[in-house]
């Protein structure tokens, strides 16, 4: 370079520093950023304890505690996305999370599949009052309670009776069932089949297996692989263009995918499961495309959009049918409260999406950890916080002083669910340690009953040996383990 370009050069830097400076300073003060620093800064358990400020947590320091290598973000502000962000890792040593990194959505693959039948429905294909069975030829819903009809609108709301709660998936390399497999419970499905063993609508319990009829009766009656058929049905439409049902994902998209990962960080071993249950659980998207499914949700119920169902249909989506189940999605609260949603649980990943009908807020969470759980419940009440949402931030609770009798009587290891917890005495408390490796401090609740801070849930002992777990309108019993 010649030693007068370089004086210019130089020149021209120099000149350049307080724009650069300013610039800086702007970035520091942009509003947005700080926003998304508070939040990063801010995360915030499902109890507050009265009387007391709330412990908020870094995202980081969360996210090493919980054993979860990466996460990815997205926050809808006046009815669109105003940011998505992702951290950490697909897995440690590999490389980092990105807004566009495929993460499963697990469950929230129903609500997405429901609108795929919903869109049969308007189409005159599907009903939702008739009898499925009526739609099949090879294969029939078996049915232990009684012969009443089993409808779509019931699949759909988890109120059919039908078995089968969730799916473990199928590891790397294991040979796959096909759907009719999987409903008839035979090899290599690794579930039970799927039937009915209670009188159709009269009851609410979660099924993923009604979701399995579900896929069966679209496939059947549409002749298209679920998977073109959701695109066809539901992604393209929205411009989901980094979402698909494929199972097991191909080697391309592979490539793209955040790595599962178990409760204490550790890979899963030979990566993630195949489901091919697909409308149960087989999606595999990104926080922006889902999104993307709960702005054209909200803007359907307004009457601004039909881009996939008309503003009468997702309204029907919308309203629930039982314990706050509509079509698909979970409802909660009313008017400019009332929120949609859904959480989303496969090995090594975990994922929720919420968001507002009428206010134009929401969010999504994806994490690639069995640890994500509290750490998206975290995420979300630090965007409730930050937003000032009227729901979903931290619950504040009261606590009291723990009785002699409980501090004598209530350490041990019980057995809940096939699983267990160990209540131990720790100095002038009690200490709960759960099975996913964590432990917490166990408060005492002025009822009686008993409380964690990362989760809104409660223990009530009927005895020393015996009680039940309480967690929404969930209620699960647990006994002490007989050593």
């Amino acid at each position: 370079m010649h030693p007068r370009t370089r004086l210019y050069a130089a020149i021209g830097l120099l000149s350049a520093l307080p724009a650069m400076t300013a610039m800086t300073a702007f970035a520091a003060e942009d509003p947005l950023q700080q926003r998304i620093a508070r939040v990063e800064q801010g995360l915030l358990p499902a109890i507050a304890l009265e009387g007391a400020p709330p412990a908020r947590r870094k995202l980081a320091d969360e996210m090493a505690r919980l054993g979860v290598p990466g996460v990815s973000i997205a926050v809808i502000h006046g009815g669109e996305v105003e940011w998505a962000k992702a951290y950490g890792v697909v897995t440690p040593g590999g490389a980092p999370v990105t807004t566009s990194t495929l993460f499963q959505a697990a469950s929230i693959s129903k609500p997405v599949a429901a609108m795929g039948a919903l869109k049969m429905v308007e189409e005159g294909k599907l009903e939702l009052d008739r009898d499925v069975n009526s739609y099949t030829a090879l294969w029939k819903l078996p049915k232990d309670a009684d012969n009443n009809p089993v409808t779509l609108r019931q699949l759909l709301s988890h109120t059919a009776g039908t078995t089968g709660h969730g799916f473990p998936g199928y590891a790397a390399g294991a040979p796959l069932p096909t759907l009719v497999q999987i409903l008839n419970g035979a090899k290599p499905a690794n579930t039970g089949g799927v039937h009915v063993n209670a009188r159709p609508g009269s009851r609410w319990r979660y099924s993923g297996g009604g979701y399995q009829v579900v896929q069966y009766v679209m496939t059947e009656r549409s002749k298209t692989p679920f998977a073109d058929l959701m695109q066809e049905k539901v992604l393209k439409p929205l411009a989901m263009t980094d979402s698909t049902f494929a199972q097991p994902l191909p080697q391309p998209l592979l490539a793209r995918a955040a790595l599962p990962h178990d409760r204490s960080g550790k890979p899963i071993p030979g990566g993630p499961h195949t489901y091919p249950e697909q409308a149960a659980a087989g999606l595999w998207t990104t926080p922006s495309d889902l999104a993307k499914f709960a702005l054209e949700t909200r803007r359907s119920a307004a009457g601004q959009s039909n881009a996939v169902l008309s503003q009468a249909m997702t309204y029907l989506m919308l309203t629930p049918v039982m314990q706050n189940y509509g079509l698909g999605l979970g409802i909660e609260g009313d008017g400019q409260t009332q929120s949609f949603g859904h959480g989303g649980s496969n090995a090594g990943y975990r994922a929720r999406m919420t968001a507002y009908t009428e206010r134009g807020d929401g969010i999504v969470v994806m994490t690639n950890g069995d640890g994500g759980d509290e750490l998206a419940g975290a995420l979300v009440r630090a965007v409730a916080a930050e937003y000032g949402w009227p729901t979903m931030g931290a619950k504040v609770r009261r606590n009291v002083a723990l009785t002699a009798d409980a501090l004598a009587t209530l350490p041990g290891r019980y057995v809940i669910a096939g699983e267990g917890f160990t209540i131990r005495r720790a100095g002038d408390g009690l200490v709960v340690e759960l099975g996913n490796g964590t432990s917490e401090t166990l408060l005492a609740a002025p009822s009686g009953s008993y409380f964690m801070q990362s989760r809104e849930a409660e223990l009530h002992f009927s005895g020393k040996d015996a009680g039940r777990y309480t967690h929404g309108t969930t209620e699960i019993p647990f006994t002490r383990a007989k050593d």
